[in-house]
């Protein structure tokens, strides 16, 4: 079964600082844009989600057609990993969620790179889509 995905990663000022479309049936037309926009809707239920739980992994905060939004939020520094998909593998996700956050925190350890900016690495960007192939 084909699965299309859309990954974003917010910062606490709910500024976006990398996104992709990410999954094996990509598309590139305006379903894009219709993906960034359930995320950035769904960003009022992670606040509201977020202080009324412990849990780092927000399952299934808002739906859209078929599709289902995952969030993990970040402890130290309140980002928010996103991902919008419409797969069912749960475990695969969170694996997901798990190493994105592990490379995301080797990222901001880079004393090159200014935080709450948007990350340009093409390093990053090859290693979170690596990892969508890999668990979604």
């Amino acid at each position: 079964m084909a699965t299309t995905a859309c990954f974003m990663i917010v910062s606490k000022n709910d500024i976006p600082i990398y996104e992709a479309e990410v999954g094996t049936a990509i598309k590139k037309d305006e379903t894009a844009y219709q993906h960034q926009f359930v995320l950035h809707a769904a960003l009022d239920i992670v606040q509201d989600q977020a202080w009324t739980t412990s849990a780092m992994f927000l399952k299934g905060i808002d739906r859209f057609n078929d599709s289902v939004v995952w969030v993990h939020v970040t402890a130290e520094i309140h980002t928010r990993l996103m991902l919008l998909h419409d797969s069912r593998n749960d475990d695969g996700i969170k694996s997901f969620f798990q190493e994105v956050h592990e490379l995301y925190l080797k990222t901001l350890l880079n004393p090159l790179y200014l935080p709450g900016t948007r990350i340009t690495s093409s390093h990053f960007d090859t290693k979170v889509r690596a990892l969508a192939r890999k668990y979604l």
